[in-house]
């Protein structure tokens, strides 16, 4: 009896943990849409977010969707081989990675990298009081430091996974084209016949949710981040677990949603 008392108190703890941090980011999700809207507009500031969040994290993302691709080639050939159907490859990994597993992978590689940079950064300057300075001279710190790193996360993600869709369909043709014997414009014939324009917008039209959620969650750990530097690992932390959990499960409802447009 004891037992399940505690265990009915810890699911009620964690319950409440949830919707406490669910509101504080709803919250915080209003404040960042005020911010967007007051001038002077942060247009550099923007502009070198970007790089930061795209041009440094353009590596990491093809090295991960042109492995996938391959992988995906690899596993769909054994399937298809058993009903004589190998040399349609293409149109599995074609429709993987541009409907799903382009955009998510990116998104939660993104939440690990750049997640975890933006708390880190903001947490570091939360803890030595530099948030509080900006206050002080009357500065905005949603205007000068949320907004631009959040409406960058927005900007970049769809143009990062349309580099991961490419790329991981690559992967797929050199796997089939060397390993599976596939003639490359039949693999490129099937692709080209497989995909139509609402699979590829269905699956970039999830990428900018994804980085408002690796915004957001990101720049509101950071800004929250007490207790010193174990206070910017924890937010640290949190950031790529919290964004990793709301990317897959938000997933699933603009997968939804997309299907029913």
């Amino acid at each position: 009896m004891t037992a399940l008392i505690s265990a009915l108190r810890a699911l009620f703890d964690m319950g409440g943990r949830f919707l406490t941090n669910l509101g504080g980011l709803s919250v915080f999700l209003a404040r960042t849409a005020a911010a967007s809207l007051k001038r002077p507009f942060e247009f550099r500031e923007v502009i070198r977010q970007m790089y930061e969040v795209g041009n440094k994290s353009l590596t990491i993302v093809a090295i991960t969707a042109i492995f996938t691709g391959m992988v995906l080639a690899l596993q769909t050939a054994v399937g298809l081989t058993r009903f004589g159907a190998k040399m349609y490859v293409g149109s599995i990994v074609s429709m993987s990675m541009v409907r799903e597993l382009g955009p998510t992978l990116t998104a939660i590689i993104m939440a690990g990298r750049v997640g975890a940079g933006i708390s880190a950064e903001l947490g570091s300057m939360a803890v030595t009081e530099q948030v509080d300075a900006l206050r002080a001279i009357g500065a905005s710190p949603m205007r000068k430091l949320v907004v631009p790193r959040v409406l960058a996360c927005i900007l970049v993600m769809p143009l990062l996974a349309a580099i991961a869709d490419v790329l991981g369909i690559l992967g797929g043709a050199v796997i089939s084209t060397s390993e599976l014997h596939v003639n490359w414009n039949f693999y490129i014939r099937t692709v080209r016949d497989t995909l139509v324009l609402r699979d590829i917008t269905s699956g970039l039209g999830k990428a900018p949710f994804f980085g408002l959620i690796i915004g957001i969650v990101a720049c509101h750990n950071g800004l929250t981040t007490r207790g010193g530097t174990e206070g910017v690992g924890r937010a640290t932390t949190k950031t790529v677990v919290t964004a990793s959990i709301a990317i897959l499960v938000s997933d699933f409802f603009l997968t939804k949603l997309f299907l029913l447009l």
